[in-house]
């Protein structure tokens, strides 16, 4: 059975934007050098590309959580290279890089990941409706798409009811626990939108507001990812 964590990468690739995929290999070739510290082996050969769709297939094994380490790298180096306080790996318990990028030890860790991996989720979510519902067709292809990455229908259910809610910005930025978290959040709503309407800068805007990113963050963000903020 997968998890919400090893379900970013396949949502990523059936309901992000059509620039998506190269946002997302632009993060890659700029934090790819921490993924490596971060996993057993160095990066496969093979250019970017390829590494970037075996992140968003799930097949990412060297790698904890895939996709999710990606974006766990691009909020890290995004809130060092703005001078705040980040989780670097001097700073983890025994050296360990901060979960996201590196394999959960404890039940509790684990646990920790997993709601992590679902208010990223939720950001990629919520930023697709800032605009619009998705439209039931869209929601069961989506759908449909993670059942067949290994989601459960207890999972399947969550996805479907979370895409059909009506957009609760208030609520979903209470959900949101650290500065840390929010840059993923942010991070991962850049890959699900073009950001070529009002209504969805309006949403990532109010976002960085109400999580109180810090704009070096978030202009940090938005050149990892190759997008003008």
């Amino acid at each position: 059975m997968a998890s919400f964590g090893n379900l970013i990468g396949s949502f990523m690739q059936n309901a992000m934007s059509q620039s998506g995929s190269s946002r997302f290999g632009n993060a890659l070739g700029q934090v790819g050098g921490g993924l490596r510290s971060a996993a057993n082996n160095p990066l496969q050969a093979g250019g970017i590309g390829a590494v970037t769709g075996a992140l968003l297939g799930g097949r990412s094994g060297a790698i904890s959580g895939g996709a999710l380490g990606v974006l766990a790298s691009v909020a890290m180096q995004a809130m060092q290279g703005a001078g705040q306080q980040a989780p670097a790996a001097d700073a983890a318990p025994s050296g360990q890089l901060p979960l996201g990028m590196r394999v959960p030890e404890t039940p509790d860790e684990v646990e920790a990941v997993e709601t992590q991996a679902q208010l990223v989720l939720k950001g990629m979510i919520n930023a697709a409706k800032a605009d619009g519902q998705i439209s039931p067709s869209e929601m069961q292809r989506i759908v449909s798409k993670l059942e067949e990455a290994g989601a459960d229908a207890e999972m399947q259910q969550w996805v479907m009811s979370q895409m059909a809610e009506p957009l609760d910005m208030a609520g979903f930025i209470a959900e949101i626990p650290s500065p840390e978290v929010a840059a993923e959040v942010y991070a991962a709503s850049l890959l699900a939108i073009e950001v070529d309407t009002d209504a969805e800068r309006d949403y990532l805007q109010q976002l960085a507001q109400g999580t109180r990113l810090h704009p070096l963050v978030v202009n940090q963000i938005h050149q990892t990812l190759g997008v003008p903020a």
